[in-house]
């Protein structure tokens, strides 16, 4: 008898301006066999023109970037996937006007991340949540 095949990991679309923070998001990912980096993006028109090369399962994403932020390729990403959105930002605190918004137009989670300079410890600090709210996308 033939093992079961394993499970394809999700694929995961990073959008955020910063490169730093991709790449400390990307080692946070690369290190759970159930999960694959699909792509990067830098800012939102990137970013939707990477969900429809790529169709993530998850889109990690940032609300201030340059050229389209956030809440507007939210706005646009609702109308070609179906991907589930975490937002990983400074700026959407739990209870502000920005993560009202980005919940009421379909983001699953918020996850905070530091302002101003990015935290060495991010990764130690947060990356555990990440993949839990990742996860609670598969549920």
């Amino acid at each position: 008898m033939n093992a079961p095949a394993a499970a394809a990991p999700r694929r995961v679309l990073i959008v955020d301006d910063s490169f730093l923070m991709r790449r400390v998001i990307r080692n946070i990912i690369e290190r759970d066999e159930s999960l694959a980096v699909a792509g990067e993006a830098a800012d939102g028109m990137e970013a939707l023109e990477q969900v429809a090369a790529l169709d993530p399962d998850v889109i990690l994403l940032d609300i201030e970037m340059p050229r389209m932020d956030g809440i507007e390729f939210l706005r646009r990403a609702q109308l070609i996937t179906d991907a589930c959105v975490i937002v990983i930002s400074s700026v959407a605190q739990l209870g502000s006007p920005q993560a009202m918004e980005v919940l009421a137009l379909g983001a699953a989670d918020i996850l905070p991340k530091p302002s101003g300079v990015l935290s060495v410890d991010f990764e130690e600090q947060r990356g555990h949540a990440l993949l839990d709210a990742i996860a609670r996308c598969a549920a």
